[in-house]
């Protein structure tokens, strides 16, 4: 640093010896100022060149349809916002306890089990032994013969197994219904075996079903295309199940019915009509509802009478379902054969009086409002409901309670 003032200080006198004798040949500096302020021995690290960041403006997080949720906070409804969080709290349950069932002797090595992330249903990244842990009456882990690590089910789940089959036994005859009045919907009357498999859990079918189906020859018949597809057709209809939720409800409480849809007369505000006649003129264009065992094939795509038929297959759609939902996952893979388009989602957010759409807008939930009460609860249960909450409820618990506790609850 005392070199780089020395060459200041000369180059400082020979600029004012020049001043004071003009005349005289000036010297050709050593180096100029600039030279000397960018030379490697002056340091400007002492400078400030970025923002720091107290002082940045900080960016709001971008919209997004994976995070923005469907509805305002003034419109959300709690208790059936809650349901979906309960489906996330136990979802490594449900995948493991479906995935190990169909494993020999059903248990799993632990090395092979933390590499199933999305099969089991546990964070990904995360030590699946974790999330075993929470549920010790249900899960247990042990070290086999070969030195691994195994899990499987306790002996306590297996007689929980051993009760869900007895009940997909006795509800068989109810499930086969489910799927006749399923394929009478489909616009070809016949549904690949593996659409039906893959979203059973929706409908309570047994994971066996495609061995069942054989039993009753006057209802189903399986076929075998050319990719080596199976597809279960429908054998003959029948005109007592082509009878809608919707038209059996009709006949108790007409009124409500009649306020489940509503579809507005475009351009009514044009006709200035007093507000009683717009209604009455909007419950022309509303009824008759399209029946969702019509031919949804025939119906021109945009028409008032396509919307009608597009939502009516959804309400019985849903009907069907064990708890009166559905996620978009489980529509779209029912799209074509319900005849349904890619604006599903804004077709069911006009409907609010039937439909709430619950969860984010790339991620919805939709619900029969009127199957669940004020609380969030089912109103009518189907018995694997019934098995699906206790199953829940022993889930939660780290060891065992007296019974007597269990059933009250």
């Amino acid at each position: 640093m005392a070199s780089a003032w020395r060459r200041l200080t000369t180059t400082a006198i020979t600029t004012l010896a020049h001043i004071l004798n003009p005349n005289k040949p000036q010297p050709q500096p050593h180096s100029s100022l600039s030279s000397l302020l960018t030379s490697t021995n002056f340091s400007t690290s002492f400078l400030v060149t970025k923002t720091p960041k107290k002082y940045k403006k900080k960016k709001g997080k971008k919209d997004s349809p994976r995070t923005n949720p469907v509805q305002h906070d003034s419109q959300r409804l709690s208790h059936l916002e809650a349901i979906l969080q309960r489906d996330a709290a136990f979802r490594f349950l449900t995948r493991t306890k479906e995935y190990l069932y169909k494993q020999p002797d059903h248990v799993l090595r632990l090395d092979d089990a933390g590499k199933l992330h999305r099969e089991l249903g546990f964070p990904r990244g995360r030590k699946v032994l974790r999330s075993i842990q929470r549920h010790p009456l249900l899960l247990e882990t042990y070290r086999h013969d070969d030195g691994k690590m195994w899990f499987g089910f306790t002996d306590f789940m297996e007689s929980l197994l051993q009760e869900e089959k007895e009940i997909m036994n006795a509800m068989e005859e109810d499930r086969v219904t489910v799927i006749r009045k399923l394929l009478m919907m489909s616009s070809t009357k016949r549904i690949p075996l593996s659409k039906l498999y893959h979203k059973r859990l929706l409908f309570g079918i047994p994971e066996d079903f495609r061995d069942r189906v054989a039993k009753y020859p006057n209802y189903f018949k399986v076929t075998v295309e050319e990719d080596g597809k199976r597809v279960l057709e429908l054998v003959n209809w029948d005109p007592l199940l082509a009878v809608s939720a919707l038209e059996r409800e009709f006949m108790v409480d007409e009124d409500r019915v009649k306020k489940a849809f509503k579809f507005p007369l475009k351009h009514g505000k044009s006709l200035d009509l007093e507000e009683d006649d717009m209604r009455k003129v909007n419950l022309l264009n509303t009824l008759p509802l399209v029946s969702p065992y019509s031919n949804g094939s025939k119906f021109e795509l945009w028409t008032l009478e396509a919307e009608k038929y597009r939502v009516g297959v959804l309400h019985e759609f849903l009907s069907l379902t064990l708890e009166k939902r559905a996620s978009i996952h489980h529509i779209v893979e029912f799209k074509e054969e319900l005849c349904l388009t890619k604006h599903t989602y804004q077709m069911l957010l006009k409907q609010p009086r039937t439909f709430y759409l619950a969860g984010t807008e790339m991620n919805w939930v939709v619900f029969l409002k009127d199957a669940y009460g004020e609380d969030g609860v089912l109103i009518n249960k189907d018995p694997q409901v019934f098995f699906n909450e206790k199953l829940y409820r022993y889930a939660q618990m780290l060891e065992m309670e007296p019974r007597s506790d269990i059933v009250g609850k």
